[in-house]
């Protein structure tokens, strides 16, 4: 199998209106599941070795809760800190990285526990939509 290559692909499909993102849909050839998924949130992260720099893409529908935000973050966090381990070896900064992971889901737990004891009641509350300023006007 050594010095064999295969191709694996990817496909992202995500359509937007006025408002921003209304759905999200992906499709992969290794997917644990054949066919179209439906996702509320996604985040994509490719390295530019040749320009040392981050690309990245975060989406989100107005579907997503801000519990469900808190959510995918902190698994997000959990498995960049099993990928980076993977990828370096380095047992320090993995712990650092989940335990930074733990922290973000407590304080996050915390706020909405606040929201829950102001309003009297579990909110359903919506992320906010994605107003950032384009790149080239930021101050």
């Amino acid at each position: 199998m050594r010095g064999m290559t295969r191709t694996s692909e990817i496909r992202l499909a995500v359509h937007s209106g006025a408002d921003g993102v209304t759905d999200i849909r992906w499709e992969a050839d290794d997917a644990p599941e054949p066919g179209e998924q439906a996702a509320e949130a996604m985040i994509l992260a490719l390295w530019d070795g040749e320009r040392r720099n981050a690309m990245r893409i975060d989406l989100w529908t107005p579907r997503l809760t801000v519990d469900d935000m808190n959510d995918f973050v902190y698994q997000t966090l959990l498995s960049l800190g099993d990928s980076y381990h993977r990828a370096t070896g380095n047992d320090d900064l993995m712990a650092e990285i989940k335990a930074f992971a733990r922290a973000f889901a407590q304080r996050a737990s915390g706020a909405e526990r606040r929201a829950v004891s102001e309003q009297g009641r579990a909110t359903e509350q919506p992320v906010a939509a994605d107003r950032r300023t384009p790149p080239d006007r930021e101050g």
